[in-house]
């Protein structure tokens, strides 16, 4: 999770004429998103099966359910489950119909993906038997 992280931090400047110029870059962002999601809801299925017995049946309630279970807070979990949807999805909306607000959605992405890696290690490292 880390890793794909760094890569979106290290992917530099998102504006139209990039995204024009270099249209695959959108492809890669969106699988990157997409793999950060099933990243975090596969951890948060394995921590929430062991902890609360339980595992959600939706993806998005993954993050509540994290929330419930002290792993992230609840701004984090509302911040991982955008009201417009996942993040990979707006994404590919915003590629085709408003392209200067994909550096908006990554930004939000990384911030919510790099805090979600500190709140969830320091979780793990005060309930090692988890």
């Amino acid at each position: 999770m880390r890793r794909a992280v760094g890569q979106l931090v290290g992917v530099g400047s998102l504006d139209r004429e990039r995204l024009e110029i270099d249209p695959a870059i959108g492809l890669v962002l969106e699988r990157i998103l997409a793999l950060l999601v099933e990243l975090a809801v596969a951890i948060n299925n394995h921590v929430l099966e062991s902890v609360l017995g339980e595992v959600p049946q939706k993806s998005a309630d993954s993050f509540g359910a994290a929330e419930k279970a002290g792993m992230i807070d609840a701004e984090l979990a509302t911040a991982l489950v955008p009201p417009e949807g996942p993040h990979n999805v707006l994404l590919q909306l915003y590629m085709d119909t408003e392209p200067e607000e994909v550096a908006a959605v990554v930004s939000a992405a990384t911030s919510g993906y790099e805090e979600y890696v500190q709140q969830v290690t320091r979780w793990i490292e005060a309930n090692p038997s988890a």
